[in-house]
């Protein structure tokens, strides 16, 4: 872009944008655009946004049109002496100036701004890095030692399955041998219900009166012998009915707790 095609900015600290149109020029060298210039120098006393000096004068602050019309520019100068025309082209070239140059200050102290917050998120993106490669490095050790651990399990986890596996056999094995063993007890014990059960059937006796059941008893009739405290020897003799044998038992122990009366 040549210098010519170059605009400027309104120096309005929350406008900064190209001025076209109209636009307000001060006395102290600030121009603003038509919006905010209007809006500022309608107060009185009227003063400058960018540099807060007071423009009480008829022509502190002018409304310019910055696209004039050729009449207009054949006419504002005509009939001024030469050098009151250089004067005012000199004048109008030191505000020009004065703007460009006011921009370019602006400009690198925007370029100083950025560059700065530009250092501060590469020094804050440093500090991040290495935190996160801090924790990388511990997350990896982190995961070695897991796998290490995992391996033990996997390790302990075979031995246990072998184990059950082993331990399962045995107690299939001897679920067998329990049932076989039952089978064998089962098998064994049958006959000898039989026999109790037979033994056990209340029979007629030959020879007796009928009606007369022999209930169970012991096929023999011994005789007990007992002897007391004092060294006597008691017999108790099985005494057989005409109708049932019954078996009568004296009770030593029964005797020997009697207390004993002595007669007067």
């Amino acid at each position: 872009m040549s210098f010519c095609d170059y605009t400027l900015l309104c120096n309005f600290p929350k406008c900064q944008s190209r001025v076209s149109g109209f636009a307000w020029v001060t006395v102290c060298s600030h121009i603003f655009c038509d919006q905010h210039g209007s809006n500022a120098f309608s107060r009185s006393p009227a003063i400058c946004p960018a540099c807060t000096s007071p423009l009480s004068g008829m022509l502190d602050m002018v409304r310019m049109e910055l696209s004039p019309c050729e009449q207009y520019k054949a006419m504002v100068l005509a009939g001024l002496p030469p050098h009151v025309i250089l004067d005012i082209s000199a004048r109008a070239l030191a505000f020009w100036s004065y703007q460009v140059h006011q921009e370019h200050i602006h400009q690198e102290y925007r370029l100083s701004r950025a560059d700065t917050q530009l250092k501060q998120m590469e020094k804050a993106l440093t500090q991040q890095n290495q935190s996160i490669e801090l924790e990388l490095t511990g997350m990896k050790r982190e995961v070695a030692s897991l796998k290490k651990a995992m391996e033990k399990y996997q390790t302990q986890y075979s031995d246990v399955s072998e184990k059950l596996m082993e331990k399962n056999m045995q107690y299939q094995n001897l679920q067998g041998q329990y049932q076989n063993l039952q089978g064998l007890y089962d098998s064994l014990r049958r006959p000898n219900m039989v026999v109790d059960v037979g033994e056990g059937d209340t029979l007629l006796q030959p020879g007796h009166h009928a009606g007369v059941v022999r209930p169970a008893t012991p096929q023999r009739s011994p005789q007990f012998l007992s002897v007391g405290q004092d060294g006597d020897s008691r017999t108790s003799s099985c005494l057989e009915t005409d109708e049932a044998k019954t078996f009568q038992f004296s009770s030593p122990s029964r005797e020997r707790g009697r207390p004993v009366k002595k007669k007067h």
